[in-house]
């Protein structure tokens, strides 16, 4: 019985440890993740899922506890250590941040990442509200798109961008 759970138990930590190449393998796009001092903490994969995007994330050497993750409007991770060049929120004019919001969210809102005791975060999420070309709010447009990992976590609904405080990692989404 012990060896059949220790079977089960390696199988399902293979096929845990192998899901990040397996999204690396037909990703439309990729992120590598830099945290302020431009170090690669982490990696994210972007795939076309019908009416919006699939993304896998993994990040290492972050803070423990609960992080705002968003869709920001240039793919450009750079501007000393608050990464502004990457602007706001993709589609910050549509409406108000947080999904608690009363009106229709922007495109740039995503659900908190939550680090683990040991620095690490691995979470694949959807969003149906870009895509990785075309349509209303493309991530691989002219200027790019990046994603960004905040301080704190995202209330939801504080504006403008839910209380999550400063930019820690960012990652430029390039095209595959």
């Amino acid at each position: 019985m012990f060896k059949s759970m220790f079977l089960m138990a390696f199988a399902l930590l293979l096929s845990v440890s192998n899901a990040h190449a397996f999204w690396a393998e037909d990703a439309g796009a990729v992120a590598p993740i830099i945290d302020n001092k431009g170090a690669e903490i982490g990696s994210a994969y972007f795939k076309d899922a019908g009416h919006g995007v699939l993304i896998h994330i993994k990040v290492a050497d972050l803070p423990v506890g609960w992080h705002g993750l968003h869709l920001h409007a240039v793919g450009l991770c750079e501007d000393d250590e608050a990464f502004k060049t990457a602007k706001g929120h993709v589609g910050i004019d549509e409406g108000p941040h947080g999904f608690l919001s009363d009106e229709k969210q922007h495109p740039g809102d995503l659900p908190n990442l939550i680090v683990g005791e040991n620095g690490k975060a691995e979470v694949e999420l959807y969003t149906s509200m870009v895509s990785l070309s075309g349509g209303e709010h493309p991530l691989l447009d002219d200027d790019g798109s990046s994603l960004m990992i905040h301080e704190a976590a995202d209330d939801h609904i504080t504006q403008p961008i839910g209380g999550s405080g400063a930019r820690i990692a960012c990652g430029d989404i390039i095209k595959r």
